[in-house]
């Protein structure tokens, strides 16, 4: 096998497995840490410097390629029916990223349904188009962290709604905190954005910015012209919303200054997911005389209103619903739950899968619960759930022992709680069956552990380096609660100090991992922790293409 050393960069050998990530992140990080500072001092011509250098480099062209290839929608083609779906496709990819002669295709507009029952419309992007917005995203990201709203959680690295809900939790849960709280919803955010106002303010080539936001887009062979709004299902349609919403926080603190008497009284705080935000108040008069008229100007300005159905005025004690969760007071204790809203709809998602898996042996049937089941608790497992989590194992259990009689009418109760059901520890009831060999049993959401979420600090900024520490050290409490249960592999992210050796970068749960062996198993390498490293997908492949030896890293 040849070094580690040996998959140089090199652009004019065309060979993606040939790329040196390592210096790839390198680069990109470093001209990202430059445009931070900058940002910082206010030097907006050494930003546009540093944004044209990035945006033109190979090291960023090659990221982008790279990240539209690896997230969820890589499979999903737009207008022109293509996906970049090997490595040769990839390296051609990276050398079309070119300003001079771009030209976005309209997006593709497919509708997704909402819980309410209606739909919500999503446009697709072709492949080139992704990858040059995830190029730019790459230049104008490092600029929204630094410049965007200390409490705005929504499409940001490193940010998440548990930091939003324990961000509510900090605000409403002292016995002097605010009683009151504006429900904001912004009215079809992503569709009303002011072209205009984007196209004055966001810090990005204005050409490109232009040409993406009057791109258009197909349905039903039809073409319909943009004229307010983000691409949405475009990679840069986040960021360009929460530029737009950046500034409301700011414009309250003005209004409510901190070392102000009357802001004291008033006790005026603003927490933001996207386009959905909370502002709490002292009083009613607070929020709908001065708080509410001050947030519809801001919005105007962008060409954006509140929604008049889903905004509303609540009481603690009445409570309110936001991200999912139930945040109300009962006798002046807070408790942030599963809201029933969402609980149901959860419910229905499950009662479709079992519905539409009538014929569908047991063990397949597990799999596709588990993973629904697990993702809905551990998104719920930072606040007070354990209730919620019964229940809601208790409706499952009734969902299941239906849909096993109706497969066995003919036979009695027993034959059903045997063949189904097995008994594990405590628990009489464990569904289970079949499935690659090995039985396989229903994960239970009681079983889910609740803990705390700690908030990122409001000023973090993942692109400073300054801060590269305090995220080092999240890192590592998350992984560890990512990878409970599984205690070699979180042995070997720890041994590895949480770094990929092939690209020198973080291994997280959005990353992915695999699990290496050192010495191929073919060649009579052992399945033991000595003989195994966790590797990016991406850098795992590059070392089987390329037959590159992996040292286990040194402790």
């Amino acid at each position: 096998m040849t070094a580690i050393h040996a998959g140089a960069t090199s652009h004019e050998m065309g060979d993606w497995h040939a790329i040196d990530w390592q210096q790839v992140n390198q680069n990109v990080r470093r001209l990202q840490a430059r445009i931070v500072k900058a940002t910082q001092e206010g030097k907006w011509g050494k930003v546009k410097a540093l944004q044209h250098l990035l945006t033109h480099s190979y090291s960023g062209k090659t990221l982008a390629v790279r990240r539209v290839t690896e997230n969820h929608g890589k499979r999903t083609p737009g207008v022109d029916g293509e996906t970049w779906d090997t490595p040769e496709k990839k390296a051609t990819a990276v050398q079309t990223l070119k300003q001079r002669g771009y030209q976005p295709r309209p997006l593709r507009r497919v509708h997704i349904p909402k819980s309410n029952g209606k739909t919500r419309p999503l446009g697709i992007p072709t492949m080139k188009d992704r990858a040059m917005q995830a190029l730019y995203l790459l230049a104008l990201e490092p600029i929204a962290e630094t410049t965007g709203d200390p409490n705005s959680y929504g499409f940001r690295s490193q940010r998440s709604t548990a930091d939003a809900i324990a961000q509510c939790y900090t605000l409403l849960s002292r016995r002097t905190g605010p009683q009151w709280i504006l429900e904001g919803d912004i009215k079809a955010c992503f569709e009303g954005i002011s072209h205009d106002w984007l196209l004055r303010n966001v810090p990005t080539d204005k050409t490109l910015l232009r040409k993406w936001l009057k791109a258009g887009y197909m349905e039903n062979r039809a073409l319909f012209p943009t004229e307010a709004g983000t691409p949405q299902g475009g990679i840069i349609s986040p960021i360009l919303a929460n530029f737009a919403l950046d500034g409301l926080e700011k414009k309250l603190r003005e209004a409510f200054p901190k070392d102000n008497h009357k802001a004291v009284k008033d006790k005026v705080h603003f927490v933001r997911y996207a386009d959905d935000f909370v502002i709490t108040g002292s009083s009613n008069t607070v929020l709908l005389s001065e708080v509410q008229p001050l947030v519809e100007a801001f919005l105007r300005e962008r060409g954006l209103e509140l929604s008049k159905e889903k905004t509303s005025i609540t009481h603690i004690d009445s409570g309110f619903d936001f991200l999912g969760q139930n945040v109300r007071k009962y006798n002046g204790t807070l408790l942030i739950m599963p809201s029933k809203k969402n609980t149901h709809s959860f419910l229905e998602k499950v009662r479709k899968v079992v519905k539409r898996n009538k014929q569908l042996p047991a063990g397949h049937l597990v799999m596709q619960l588990n993973s629904l089941i697990r993702g809905w608790a551990q998104y719920h497992q930072h606040v007070v759930s354990k209730e919620t989590f019964h229940a809601v194992d208790h409706a499952i259990f009734e969902l299941l022992w239906r849909w096993a009689k109706r497969r066995h009418p003919n036979k009695s109760r027993r034959w059903i709680k045997t063949k189904y059901f097995k008994t594990i520890g405590g628990n009489r009831w464990m569904f289970y069956g079949e499935y690659e060999g090995r039985d396989i049993y229903l994960y239970n959401a009681a079983h889910t552990t609740i803990n705390r979420h700690p908030k990122v600090k409001a000023e973090a900024n993942p692109f400073d380096p300054a801060w590269e520490p305090y995220y080092e050290q999240r890192l590592s409490v998350k992984m560890g609660n990512t990878l409970k249960g599984r205690r070699q592999l979180l042995n070997l992210w720890k041994a590895q100090e949480g770094i990929c050796p092939v690209c020198d970068q973080r291994i997280t749960e959005i990353t992915g991992w695999h699990n290496h062996h050192i010495i191929y198993r073919t060649y009579g390498g052992a399945d033991t922790a000595e003989n195994r490293v966790l590797l990016h997908p991406t850098c795992h492949a590059k070392v089987h293409n390329q037959n590159i030896s992996v040292a286990k890293p040194r402790p």
